[in-house]
């Protein structure tokens, strides 16, 4: 037996519930992992309100870092005591132990520890895809980030400074402004008393974006067609603020024959020798330094409602670790 958060309907943090569950021996395919920190993202908020359809009851949580304890037939790649970590897994990770698919474990290099791997898993493989395969950012490009000092934006800011582009980044206060370029935005718009489409405008002389990075959805999207420069390319990857109204495809013409994507770690990373490019990549710039993983956050896992809350309230910055 072990303990393990669940959810039996939707709802606010207060339907989080922790539980006491059997998980058995792994089958075909699985393995055991016992976790030592688990990362919190803000689509574990989506689905235990309810904005994605999750199977009820459920367990929540897709990223965390541990180490085997147990391997079942056809594994052939892991073995007990190998640290490991994932970001890409059927929802689960709000526990002390579960199974997984061995498929989506990755080993981790030994200069990574297991509360960095918790924090860079899922939001780190989201960049990669974001910035080396949605559009292939490049050396010279202005870009547009929102929520340029949440986890994915403080890591993308960091990686695609290091590929040599200049990433104006939307925040909501000066404190996350300064973090924000802390962490490779060149430019930071207040978005609460700045016209983002405006500053947008006058950074980049009128020349405009190739590319939006847009997590926040209702409040910007639409704003953000107007950041784009001719064939740019909207990529929505969230929407912290609510779902986007429907898109009158006529827009994508008025506004320069435009792009819009709503891509999804699970599309890019369904392959598992996909799924290993893109965590090689992601290793590599968090070794060599490029790219540093703020944690600035840790609550204990059984604390999960309140970090929820937090979250929810913009109360954090950078990346959020629950600890086991």
């Amino acid at each position: 037996m072990t303990y393990a958060f669940r959810i039996h309907q939707p709802g606010g943090p207060e339907v989080l519930k922790w539980e006491k569950v059997l998980i058995g021996k792994p089958s075909f395919g699985e393995a055991r992992i016992r976790h030592t920190a688990v990362g919190l993202n803000f689509v574990d908020i989506y689905n235990r309100a309810g904005v994605y359809n999750v199977l009820l009851p459920s367990g929540l949580g897709s990223e965390g870092a541990g180490v085997v304890e147990e391997i079942g037939p056809g594994v052939t790649d892991l073995k007990p005591g190998d640290r490991v970590a994932y970001g890409s897994s059927p929802l689960g990770a709000y526990a002390e132990e579960r199974l997984i698919p061995a498929d989506r474990l990755l080993k981790l290099p030994d200069e990574i520890d297991d509360k960095t791997a918790a924090a860079m898993m899922l939001k780190g493989l989201t960049v990669q895809y974001l910035i080396r395969q949605t559009y292939r950012v490049k050396s010279g490009d202005t870009i547009l980030l929102h929520a340029a000092a949440g986890g994915v934006g403080l890591i993308l800011g960091q990686w695609a400074k290091h590929l040599g582009a200049t990433v104006i980044g939307t925040v909501s206060t000066d404190e996350k402004a300064a973090l924000a370029k802390e962490h490779g935005t060149k430019h930071a718009i207040v978005y609460t008393r700045e016209d983002f489409v405006a500053r947008v405008k006058e950074l980049t002389a009128d020349h405009l974006v190739p590319v939006v990075y847009d997590s926040v959805g209702k409040d910007t999207f639409l704003r953000s067609l107007d950041c784009l420069a001719p064939l740019g390319i909207a990529v929505l990857f969230g929407q912290s603020s609510g779902a986007v109204d429907p898109l009158n495809l006529g827009l994508l013409a008025q506004k320069g024959s435009l792009y819009v994507t709503r891509p999804t770690l699970n599309t890019y990373g369904a392959k598992r020798e996909n799924l290993v490019a893109m965590a090689n990549e992601l290793f590599e710039v968090v070794k060599s330094g490029a790219v540093k993983i703020a944690i600035n956050q840790t609550y204990p896992l059984k604390d999960a409602a309140k970090a929820h809350a937090d979250l929810a309230g913009r109360m954090t910055t950078g990346s959020t670790v629950l600890l086991v």
